[in-house]
């Protein structure tokens, strides 16, 4: 089925299956790479995108579900405000990546949660990133790095 998506802002040419995943549209037709295949089935958060800036799982939504809607992968993050780049600015002064594979997903889920709280508690953090794993267990520098970003912002 041939298609067109608007991702990062452009549109883009889409020749697939009804049902492939967003993830692979991204990597394997729009050559976005960022966005990291982890377990294929909405459990780590390494293949988290936006969606109407709501965070999503890439590995698990057909793509041709999202005609008309805006896809932000890490690679557009940076163009969408203040927001992204506090996060994205915070992840780097704080040293948060340790094998970064599954750091493109841990910042656009704390993006999307800095979108709709400024302030968010620890209780807001964890809930916020909850769907999202780290092998190396760098959950406290990701919570500094968002605690952070929300101090650049306020």
């Amino acid at each position: 089925m041939a298609f067109e998506l608007n991702i990062n802002g452009k549109p883009v040419p889409v020749d697939a299956p009804d049902d492939m995943p967003l993830l692979w549209v991204l990597r394997d037709i729009a050559g976005l790479t960022g966005t990291k295949y982890g377990c294929g089935m909405a459990q780590c958060g390494a293949c988290t995108v936006h969606v109407a800036g709501q965070p999503i799982r890439s590995c698990v939504t057909p793509a041709s579900a999202l005609v008309g809607q805006p896809i932000t992968t890490i690679e557009g993050a940076g163009a969408t405000g203040p927001v992204a780049k506090a996060v994205q600015d915070a992840w780097v002064a704080g040293a948060v990546a340790q094998c970064g594979y599954c750091q493109s997903g841990q910042i656009m889920s704390a993006i999307a949660l800095l979108d709709t709280n400024r302030s968010p508690s620890d209780d807001d953090i964890d809930a916020a990133m909850s769907g999202n794993l780290c092998r190396c267990a760098t959950y406290q520098r990701i919570r500094a790095a968002i605690k952070a970003a929300a101090a650049t912002l306020a």
